[in-house]
């Protein structure tokens, strides 16, 4: 691993605490050097964006993982806002939810999304998972700020 590589910037907009600290465990364990900051909801995640109160020194993210099910703002309205503003529509977006409804996956692919994965209930399957996420996004794939 490249010791002066700067860190990924992720934005995780998870509402539910034990699945966000999941996704953190499994990043972190995956030896991936990212800066991981959490939201609980599309409201919080546009703040986050557009660098509004609390977020004003945020860092652009490389990827944003999204749940989908979220109080005030659920992750569909969230992906439709970023998706349709230019500042934002390209950054990937990974949709990480229980949902494994078709509906939701065809909603989240028709909206914008790079990727869909439905968490599994198993923790260990859950890290497995995220992890494998990991590695697909920051050492194969080439995103947009030449990371």
């Amino acid at each position: 691993m490249d010791t002066t590589a700067k860190p990924f910037e992720i934005l995780l907009l998870e509402d539910e605490p034990a699945d966000a600290y999941l996704v953190q465990l499994a990043l972190k364990e995956s030896h991936i050097l990212a800066n991981i900051n959490h939201v609980v909801d599309g409201c919080e995640g546009l703040d986050y964006l557009h660098r509004k109160g609390q977020y004003a020194s945020a860092q652009r993210p490389d990827l944003i993982l999204l749940d989908i099910n979220m109080p005030r703002m659920n992750g569909r309205e969230f992906l439709t806002a970023i998706k349709a503003d230019n500042a934002f529509k390209a950054i990937p977006i990974v949709v990480l939810t229980t949902s494994d409804v078709d509906r939701d996956i065809v909603s989240s692919y028709e909206l914008g999304a790079a990727g869909y994965i439905t968490k599994p209930v198993d923790i260990s399957q859950f890290i497995a998972s995220v992890s494998k996420l990991g590695d697909y996004w920051f050492a194969l794939v080439h995103l947009p700020n030449g990371k």
